[in-house]
């Protein structure tokens, strides 16, 4: 099954992936963490370019970019683990682009979604996590971490309107969207996603 995690900056996504992937690989199952851009040799140089801050990138080139990203990792990592029955958390998978590219650049969201899904082959998570939290919030805790990269130097515009995305994506996938409040303490948001997967488990809404 595929189980992706999204939010806008420092939302905590990734304490989140190693709390669950530590809880089910302890009840049993196996478990692959990726990421976004990222996740293979290809990916990780793309993400490089991605975030670098000296770099200005057309918005239509920022969604090609994470598409070539994505289609590799889809291609090498997650499909190969899809096909084994693995559990795969992705931090971060098309949902983002959707959210950034098409809600915060503001380009055509349905085109968006469309060469998003042509690069994954169609392939959608059965799980998504949005860590949802204030964009003054995400915007402390990016200070307070220091080395902004090229999205987090964005204005607080453009990350509302990420945000705002997003919200509106786990409405319309409502299905697979679980929201969770990233102001909860770590443990808080982990017990919470612990308890959303398995009771989308137990009704067999994932494998």
């Amino acid at each position: 099954m595929l189980v992706t995690f999204e939010g806008i900056e420092a939302a905590g996504k990734s304490t989140l992936i190693a709390a669950l992937a530590s809880d089910l690989s302890a009840r049993g199952d196996v478990v692959l963490v990726t990421r976004e851009p990222g996740g293979t040799p290809l990916g990780d140089s793309l993400r490089g370019v991605f975030l670098d801050p000296t770099f200005r990138i057309d918005p239509i080139a920022e969604v090609m970019l994470i598409n070539a990203s994505r289609a590799q990792l889809v291609a090498d990592v997650i499909a190969p683990a899809l096909k084994e029955r693995i559990v795969v958390l992705c931090d971060r998978f098309f949902d983002a682009t959707v959210a950034y590219q098409g809600y915060g650049r503001g380009l055509d969201v349905e085109a968006v979604l469309e060469i998003c899904l042509a690069a994954t082959h169609r392939i959608a998570p059965e799980l998504t996590f949005l860590i949802d939290l204030p964009i003054e919030v995400s915007r402390a805790r990016v200070r307070a971490r220091g080395g902004a990269d090229r999205l987090e130097r964005e204005g607080d515009a453009f990350h509302q309107a990420v945000r705002d995305g997003y919200l509106a994506l786990a409405e319309r996938f409502a299905n697979r969207y679980v929201v969770l409040d990233g102001t909860q303490p770590a443990d808080a948001l982990a017990a919470a996603a612990r308890e959303a997967f398995d009771y989308r488990r137990s009704i067999n809404l994932i494998p």
